[in-house]
């Protein structure tokens, strides 16, 4: 199973929009605290609409707290600082990626413990700053499952 970390999401509607993918994608979805929003936010509600039965999440009180849960698996981040493109990579069935808050990204020592390789992005023209979270998660994770093809899919 893919797993999918969103540390200190601000903005309900992504939040909503990746419980959405997780659930179509058979993905984990771990939420790392504080969270910009209750968990019973009208927006994040809408945005996820029915799919909030069907998707397999955890709520984290901190990063060690989710590291220690995923121990055993290979992490990305996803970064604009990236230098790995996401498509260069050969994903795995169990492979951890990792998005910041919409407004701030990841912290820089976060970022920085991982590996240059491990930091992977999407490619952008170069007056741009960044993509949607909910669409930067969609990116990424169906190229992964694409790549490990497609298990549970129809």
């Amino acid at each position: 199973m893919l797993h999918v970390v969103l540390y200190q999401p601000e903005i309900p509607p992504n939040t909503g929009n990746i419980i959405r993918l997780c659930a179509n994608t058979g993905a984990q979805l771990h939420l790392i605290k504080p969270l910009g929003f209750p968990l019973k936010d009208k927006q994040l509600i809408r945005a996820g609409l029915d799919y909030h039965e069907f998707a397999a999440m955890k709520v984290h009180e901190n990063w060690q707290d989710c590291c220690t849960g995923l121990v055993e698996h290979r992490l990305f981040a996803v970064t604009t600082k990236g230098k790995q493109r996401y498509d260069e990579i050969h994903y795995a069935a169990d492979d951890v990626f990792v998005f910041g808050s919409e407004t701030r990204g990841l912290p820089s020592e976060i970022l920085e413990s991982f590996a240059a390789t491990q930091r992977i992005r999407i490619p952008m023209v170069a007056s741009s700053r960044s993509l949607n979270l909910s669409n930067t998660a969609a990116i990424i994770v169906y190229e992964a499952w694409r790549q490990i093809g497609f298990p549970n899919g129809s």
